[in-house]
């Protein structure tokens, strides 16, 4: 039996490199190791977006000799699906586009490049081979490229991505369908989130380089909190920020960067979570507390990369900011799609950022 599957948490790039490992694999059964992103899940019940897909008791991990691993290498990100590891003589097949790790499970075949997506490998692959896809199809591995390199902006994004996402488009993606399942807005229990964050929001000064933290605790779970480490990037224009939600048993932290000298990826991966270097994200025991400061720790020790002459930004008005922040915590309707991607001098203060 053939498997294919991604990391828990599964995102737009990990189905869309599923689906696209689907037409490489036509016999491979779709298993998914856990839960899916809220949009993600919107996604599969428009009729014409539905996939046949298993669940994991409805595999039998011993009928398994042939597992494909797509958006992920790690043991860690696969769930109980990682039993299947120790049936004897498992070929396996893996597509990836993240950093390497000394933990990263290996195969008979590996295509792992570091673009801004994995979709954008299968579409090197499909344009090669010469393998056609719907428009259906071709909007799902859009989705992918837009979701994972922030619309082509974030700083992990390569040439390589962009003549991807522009293939597809000449396949029929529908980029209306794109946008609004990128940015479907907030609830309520978001919006609370985000309060209770932003309040939070503590600037920490580590080897010249701000680093942002923000804890806050709900009772019940919410899903897709990733939309709110972009908001609040967004709305106080960050370099760095880790967010850190305790929701039931479990602390969420989501972390995001967008300079050279701080990886998203390595910190999460400390957590076992995973992700790349601007964008990572993991759920881990224990209280925000303790693991903001491990954050911290991990920021003071991390290597630090070669720099190059120092670029002067202009910084975006505090009062611009901070109007747009209470604006849209009454208007969710009206969050912005982009703001200036660097701020000014960093603050030398510590603690809670003043509002």
């Amino acid at each position: 039996m053939q498997v294919i599957t991604t990391h828990i948490n599964a995102d737009f790039d990990a189905l869309a490199s599923m689906i696209a490992a689907q037409k490489l694999y036509p016999k491979a059964k779709v298993v998914f190791p856990g839960s899916q992103e809220g949009n993600l899940r919107y996604l599969l019940t428009i009729p014409e977006y539905k996939i046949q897909h298993y669940k994991i008791k409805e595999i039998d991990f011993n009928q398994v000799d042939h597992l494909i691993l797509v958006d992920t290498r790690m043991a860690d990100r696969i769930g109980a699906l990682a039993k299947i590891l120790s049936v004897p003589d498992l070929i396996i097949h893996i597509f990836d586009h993240h950093p390497s790790h000394p933990n990263d499970i290996h195969g008979q075949f590996e295509l792992v490049k570091p673009v801004g997506a994995t979709a954008t490998l299968f579409v090197q692959v499909f344009q090669e081979k010469g393998i056609q896809i719907t428009h259906q199809e071709a909007t799902i591995m859009a989705l992918g490229i837009y979701e994972d390199t922030g619309c082509l902006s974030f700083s992990s994004t390569t040439a390589e991505d962009l003549h991807a996402a522009g293939y597809l488009l000449t396949q029929g993606a529908n980029l209306n369908m794109i946008a609004d399942l990128i940015d479907r807005g907030l609830t309520t229990k978001h919006i609370d989130l985000m309060n209770e964050l932003l309040k939070s929001l503590e600037i920490h000064i580590i080897n010249n380089v701000s680093i942002h933290i923000a804890t806050a605790s709900i009772d019940q779970y919410v899903g897709d909190i990733a939309i709110l480490a972009h908001k609040i990037r967004d709305i106080e224009n960050l370099d760095t920020l880790f967010i850190l939600i305790r929701m039931e048993d479990r602390v969420h932290l989501v972390a995001r960067s967008r300079i050279r000298e701080v990886d998203a990826g390595q910190i999460a991966r400390e957590f076992k979570g995973g992700g790349h270097h601007t964008a990572a994200s993991v759920r881990t025991s224990g209280d925000a507390g303790r693991t903001a400061r491990a954050i911290r720790s991990l920021c003071h020790t991390a290597p630090r990369p070669d720099r190059g002459p120092p670029v002067r930004h202009r910084p975006v008005p505090t009062r611009v900011a901070r109007s747009h922040a209470e604006h849209s915590r009454a208007n969710p309707s009206v969050w912005p799609q982009s703001w200036p991607r660097r701020r000014g001098p960093a603050e030398r203060s510590l603690g809670p950022t003043a509002r």
